[in-house]
């Protein structure tokens, strides 16, 4: 069993930061043929990424979301994780490809999304849990029981807004 932090904790992380969010939604559950081997493909691809230390996946979490499995992902950069997403070698593409194929012979039975968010700032807080989400795929560090959200998440930058600051 994991060890349990009971200190409040967040994580610290410098630098770029993209969250990608992928999930899948069985829509017709009685076509396992259709959605097993999409659902079998991302464990692969997590895997692949994982035994990289170059891939720029820094860390994930496997959950249910509304209709079926979600990922959510951590990466140091949206440049490494689209390099990744179109390698030919890698596991991502021959996946991709299989799944439109099966799409084509019966369209909406499974359904594929995915969302990135390149990640100027970010706060966490951890209280009476294992280390998670993005502290783990960084790093953790207790605070006092002082901190505030406001204080972890600093001050926003306006660049390219035209705002003066």
């Amino acid at each position: 069993m994991a060890r349990i932090v009971s200190q409040r904790s967040t994580h610290h992380h410098t630098g770029p930061l993209v969250v990608f969010l992928i999930g899948m939604r069985i829509n017709r559950p009685w076509r396992p043929d259709l959605w097993i081997p999409a659902f079998a493909a991302m464990p692969r691809m997590l895997a692949e990424l994982s035994a990289d230390p170059n891939s720029g996946l820094l860390g994930y979490r496997l959950t249910i979301g509304a209709g079926g499995p979600l990922v959510i992902q951590y990466w140091k950069s949206a440049e490494q994780l689209f390099a990744y997403a179109s390698q030919p070698d890698a596991a991502h593409r021959p996946a991709w490809a299989a799944f439109n194929r099966r799409a084509r012979r019966a369209p909406g039975s499974v359904g594929i999304w995915h969302e990135t968010y390149v990640v100027d700032r970010a706060e966490s807080m951890y209280v009476g849990m294992p280390v998670a989400g993005l502290a783990k795929a960084t790093a953790a560090q207790l605070v006092d029981a002082n901190s505030t959200a406001a204080a972890r998440l600093g001050p926003a930058t306006h660049e390219g807004s035209g705002a003066e600051t």
